[in-house]
């Protein structure tokens, strides 16, 4: 009698021969490296170097966070990944009256340029890589990353990392988004030519299926809506006159890794393998690396428990040798605490350790796609690719990712899987170890990181200093004349964005700005 899968595909107890009737390897599997990429998206994968290994971090203050990223470094981290507090990512500065409360509780408070040179003193930017979970804002943390690496003397083509920058994910399962949805895609179109002529090395977007998981996607699903908005955001820029072949390579996606490992592996297989042939078929794509999707993943924070934490850890190891068996190209462990508060310094350098172990002390990275031919990940690599691509059809029968976001057909869909998990946990059919099943009476006690509540006060007071030193006649000036572009159909905020940052202008300055040409997004179950 067969189980099902995370996405309700049937997992039979016993594969064979007769599960691949008809499989051809050349068409499903080519070599690592090759179109369509389902066993990787480099020939040699690990055998030649790990993945790069993030750590998500950030919180309070830009120099507590500062002192963490330099800890992280020192444990052996190869990439920054910057979690920002929701005033930075809602595009409002931190002494608004409506980010009272919120000030460096979910990540680092960034308000201006001061902020980020003091976010990264004492680290080289022509060296580190540096991830930026950011979206709406996106385009204004970009700018003044580039604006601190050219201080420190770094050409901004050398400058190497990924802001998250998708906007429509937003609409979907998180809801930090400022615009509507057409004046934010042209933002992102921006971003792309932007970066293709100034900061090269730069992946521009980071397509996230993560948060459409943590808010109850199964795996077909979260694969199918962040393709459907991958495709979503390559019409926005071939629109907008970009050739695919200049901004796709930069493209990148961010998937989550669950404990349920069998179907995880053949979720990241399908996802690069339906892309591939997007690209090339649709979009008449023609550098191999326009069809490469590469991806970053993060374990699921969605299943960490505050009961019995320390099992968490156990979770996290398997979730991240699910994400390296699937080829992923960077990776962060969640710590084991986050389900209660920031992780410790303990237990952020725990996870990083996670990720060494399975690197340097597992055999897994000795060979390029060990599960290829496996009859159950193979035969489950092909479901989870047809079961996608009929839910990508289906959002096409709306006119694309844009017309179902606003009908809510994607929200409606991972909502109705989210409370299908529920109910299992409930009732005790879905087994969380320590939850429902092999609990404890007492829980240990446990000291989780506290953020200082005077944050608020001292980010305020920097606010108000950089207010009195700049000139703020040479501020005004520079976000009118963004605001001017803003109005215009075909120019790029960006440039003026940029010396509007220089002049210090603060990032929820430069969104206010332009909430007076573009508006906000109201979404219609709101009323």
């Amino acid at each position: 009698m067969s189980s099902l899968s995370e996405s309700g595909l049937p997992i039979e107890p016993v594969y064979g021969p007769s599960a691949l009737s008809g499989w051809d390897p050349a068409e499903k599997l080519g070599e690592p490296g090759g179109f369509p990429f389902t066993r990787g998206v480099y020939p040699s994968m690990y055998t030649g170097k790990p993945w790069t290994m993030r750590q998500y971090a950030g919180f309070g203050t830009a120099a507590e966070s500062n002192r963490r990223y330099h800890q992280l470094i020192n444990a052996g981290t190869m990439g920054l990944s910057v979690a920002f507090d929701l005033p930075t990512q809602m595009g409002y500065d931190s002494d608004e009256a409506i980010a009272a409360g919120e000030v460096g509780k979910v990540g680092v408070a960034i308000d201006s340029v001061e902020d980020m040179r003091v976010l990264f003193d004492g680290i080289p930017l022509g060296e580190v890589s540096t991830s930026m979970t950011i979206n709406a804002p996106g385009s204004v943390l970009l700018l003044m990353y580039q604006l601190v690496g050219e201080e420190q003397g770094v050409p901004s083509g050398k400058l190497t990392g990924t802001i998250q920058n998708d906007i429509l994910k937003e609409y979907i399962a998180r809801g930090t988004y400022i615009f509507p949805p057409k004046p934010s895609l042209r933002l992102v179109s921006n971003v792309f030519q932007y970066c293709h002529r100034e900061i090269p090395k730069w992946n521009t977007i980071s397509i996230s299926g993560y948060h459409m998981a943590e808010a109850g996607a199964t795996p077909a699903q979260e694969i199918a809506f962040t393709l459907a908005n991958g495709i979503e955001y390559v019409r926005a820029a071939v629109a907008s006159g970009l050739d695919v072949d200049d901004f796709a390579p930069r493209l990148s996606f961010f998937f989550v890794a669950r404990t349920t490992l069998l179907e995880e592996v053949a979720k990241f297989r399908a996802a690069r393998r339906i892309w591939a042939r997007v690209m090339r078929d649709e979009f008449g794509a023609e550098n191999p690396k326009s069809m490469m999707l590469r991806f970053h993943t993060q374990t699921a924070g969605v299943q960490l428990t505050a009961q019995q934490p320390e099992v968490n850890l156990v979770r996290v190891a398997l979730q991240g040798l699910g994400a390296v068996l699937g080829g992923t190209q960077s990776l962060h462990t969640n710590s084991f605490d986050e389900a209660i508060a920031l992780p410790t310094e303990k237990a952020a350098r725990l996870a990083l350790r996670t990720q060494q172990v399975i690197a340097y002390e597992s055999d897994v990275t000795k060979t390029v796609d060990p599960f290829a031919g496996s009859y159950a990940i193979e035969a489950l690599t092909d479901e989870v690719e047809t079961a996608a691509l009929e839910l990508m059809a289906r959002v096409e029968d709306f006119g694309g990712a844009v017309a179902g976001i606003e009908a809510g057909f994607q929200k409606q869909e991972i909502e109705r899987s989210a409370y299908q998990i529920a109910q299992e946990i409930d009732s005790g059919k879905r087994t969380v170890v320590g939850v429902n099943k092999y609990t404890i009476d007492v829980e240990e006690p446990y000291e989780p990181l506290r953020v200082d509540p005077a944050i608020e006060a001292q980010q305020a007071a920097r606010l108000t200093k950089l207010r009195a030193e700049r000139d703020n006649v040479a501020v005004t000036k520079a976000l009118d004349e963004m605001k001017r572009a803003a109005e215009t159909d075909t120019e790029n905020v960006l440039y003026p964005m940029r010396e509007a940052l220089a002049a210090r202008a603060t990032g929820g300055e430069v969104s206010h700005a332009l909430r007076d040409v573009w508006g906000t997004y109201v979404p219609a179950d709101a009323f």
